[in-house]
């Protein structure tokens, strides 16, 4: 296999990664491919690097070493940040909010044509909220919210989705349609990525994962990686951090 054909099957690799705020390391010397259309969760104890990784791959992160590679343009990714990063105070619309997944395509001030807007329609149709178009987004529930959000990725159409912990402080019906559309996703050979702290979900819902407490515990088939023995060197791992120390140097 040429290394063309090679590429192709790999959405993103990652070689010796290390990510970090403020000099303290959030990943440190992270390595290993994400293949095309894969369904990977990206798991792990608290402030263990999940999020960074996210970030680091959009480009919201620099790295402090290491690298990212991929043959990726900005409208191929679709990026859900966790809800606490989200303002829910601005005056928009349900409607006008599904329709900023188009304006990486239109463009930021473009006019957005009626079938863009009947597309947009059809994708709250799909989440469950047919008739919402009007609301404004600060008189939804969380989960009505949440499902807004999964619309405007289903609007932008991105090959790579990268959703950071989508599910946390939502409904059980929420959690169960949402995974369906992830299911979705991943049956049009759509590469995705979510973070979770949910261990039932991982097992039961994502077939890849990787196990992170900073560095790698396990990386690969979900059955293989969310051990016991995995699962309790990760917390043990945790528990050892130390926040002030320095970054560490690459690896030679």
């Amino acid at each position: 296999m040429g290394d063309a054909a090679a590429m192709s099957d790999i959405a993103i690799e990652l070689d010796d990664l290390t990510v970090a705020y403020a000099r303290h390391p959030a990943v440190h010397h992270l390595s290993g491919t994400i293949a095309t259309g894969s369904l990977t969760a990206i798991t792990g104890p608290n402030g263990a690097g999940k999020s960074s990784l996210l970030k680091a791959v959009i480009g919201e992160l620099r790295p402090s070493s290491g690298t990212i590679r991929h043959r990726l343009k900005p409208t191929d990714v679709g990026y859900l940040p966790q809800a606490a990063d989200i303002n829910r105070r601005f005056p928009i619309s349900v409607l006008d909010t599904v329709l900023l997944g188009s304006w990486r395509q239109a463009g930021a001030f473009a006019q957005i044509a009626s079938p863009e807007q009947q597309k947009a329609r059809d994708a709250l149709a799909v989440v469950g909220l047919e008739g919402f178009d009007r609301r404004g987004i600060g008189s939804l529930s969380a989960g009505q919210f949440q499902r807004v959000l999964f619309a405007r990725l289903l609007l932008q159409d991105a090959s790579v989705i990268l959703l950071d912990e989508p599910f946390t402080a939502i409904d059980s019906r929420t959690t169960r349609d949402l995974l369906e559309i992830v299911a979705g996703w991943h049956g049009e050979g759509r590469t995705v990525l979510t973070v979770l702290h949910d261990f039932e979900q991982v097992r039961a819902h994502f077939p890849q994962t990787l196990l992170l407490a900073r560095e790698v515990i396990g990386w690969g088939a979900t059955a293989d990686v969310m051990t016991t023995a995995n699962l309790t060197k990760a917390r043990v791992m945790a528990e050892r951090w130390d926040e002030s120390a320095d970054i560490c140097e690459p690896a030679r």
